[in-house]
């Protein structure tokens, strides 16, 4: 059999993933490494959401550590990677989300929402992805809408799975527009230009 077709969107994913890490680590002074091992922090205090970033970690003396970030795997893709790179992918998208969004803008919301509730590669993720939206259907009605809904609804995943919530008053300073250039990660709606 051929190449997997999930692949090359893990891989788009992935990309994005280590972009946000990279500017994020950039912001805050953590060094940006690449390896696997010695991931452990003597006397952590996690402040942001784990699932979706790198930790940031203190010790006692508040000072912050470095904390390396994963190298790439030589094995299948986790589902922990795979949680991780979609969250980075939906909070980045509903940072670039349109404070107006059109009425096509909105229905693409929805519609993502609902493929990956049913074509996610977790069969288990994608069933709760699903219970979710039944009682808490996506809002797409701006950008803060969005973003707002995005991070109740990835704390409800946290809350699950005994991870810690991210405060989602805070969720535009963590998951702030992309810098590019001349507004060129700007949404543009029904564009088919690949």
């Amino acid at each position: 059999m051929g190449e997997n077709p999930w692949q090359p969107l893990l891989q788009t994913f992935e990309k994005l993933s280590n972009c946000v890490q990279t500017h994020l680590s950039n912001f805050i002074g953590i060094q940006n490494t690449t390896r696997r091992s010695s991931t452990t922090v003597q006397n952590p205090v996690i402040s942001v959401d784990s699932s979706s970033s790198p930790p940031i970690a203190t010790n006692s003396s508040s000072s912050l550590q470095k904390l390396p970030l994963k190298e790439k795997s030589i094995g299948p893709v986790t589902k922990e990677d795979l949680g991780r790179a979609t969250w980075t992918f939906l909070h980045t998208l509903a940072a670039q989300y349109p404070e107006k969004p059109t009425r096509q803008q909105k229905k693409d919301v929805k519609e993502l929402m609902s493929i990956l509730s049913r074509m996610y590669p977790c069969r288990e993720c994608a069933d709760h992805f699903k219970e979710i939206l039944r009682s808490n259907p996506a809002q797409a009605g701006s950008q803060e809408e969005f973003s707002q809904w995005l991070c109740h609804v990835h704390n409800t995943v946290n809350r699950s799975l005994g991870k810690l919530v991210f405060p989602c008053e805070r969720v535009d300073a963590r998951w702030g527009k992309l810098e590019c250039e001349q507004k060129s990660c700007d949404l543009h709606g029904t564009s088919m230009d690949f």
